[in-house]
């Protein structure tokens, strides 16, 4: 069962993917993963990707698409996999159906996770990843607090927050999703694969919905 999350900014694509990856061995495939591993390569395109991030725009599509079918060339494809972040627009649909039409795959399900701007403003303000293992983390949700403040459970490595991670750049990224992300519901809609979710509720509460929607909850 292959699947795209589709959500706001801050609307937890990310933990519950995590939380996938580590229950039902889902690959996970970050956009903002991959585009993080660009800029940490110094190269003139990750310093460019870099100044885009920080100032909360958009990548080019034909940058995200390379390094997206890129990841997608990596990965064992035997295995269910999900899309955090990717698509964002139309024209990123368009092209990532050529991309798993050449790799002979399919995506099963689209699922939205729905938040409201103010909910997702509070949740960007309060988070906190591990730059190791990835695992996210926020202060303002005592679910996702760490045990220790300021050091991963996981591997005890001291947490950061993202650089991106400002008032100004979440107004910038929750803009530009209302104009160019939400007409992603409609063309999923249209292809019956769209499935709707309060994301407002529990982390314990979302996930269950998401496993039940996927059919893979174990007891």
């Amino acid at each position: 069962m292959n699947i795209i999350f589709i959500a706001p900014p801050a609307a937890g694509k990310g933990t519950y993917s995590s939380l996938l990856k580590t229950k039902y061995n889902f690959t996970h495939i970050s956009a903002g993963d991959v585009l993080r591993e660009v800029v940490n390569t110094g190269t003139p395109l990750g310093e460019e990707v870099n100044k885009i991030m920080k100032r909360g725009e958009m990548i080019n599509d034909e940058i995200i698409c390379k390094l997206i079918e890129s990841k997608l060339t990596q990965i064992d494809l035997s295995k269910p996999f999900m899309l955090d972040g990717f698509p964002r627009k139309i024209n990123q649909a368009l092209e990532l159906e050529k991309i798993l039409n050449n790799l002979k795959i399919n995506v099963d399900k689209v699922i939205f996770i729905n938040i409201t701007k103010e909910t997702g403003l509070k949740r960007i303000l309060g988070r906190i990843t591990c730059p190791v293992c990835k695992r996210i983390y926020n202060l303002e949700n005592p679910e996702l607090t760490p045990k220790n403040i300021g050091v991963c459970d996981d591997c005890s490595t001291e947490l950061t927050g993202r650089k991106d991670d400002t008032k100004e750049a979440y107004e910038t990224r929750y803009d530009i999703y209302m104009n160019e992300t939400l007409p992603l519901i409609e063309y999923y809609k249209g292809h019956d694969k769209l499935v709707e979710i309060d994301g407002s509720g529990t982390v314990e509460e979302v996930f269950e919905n998401i496993e039940n929607i996927l059919g893979v909850k174990n007891d």
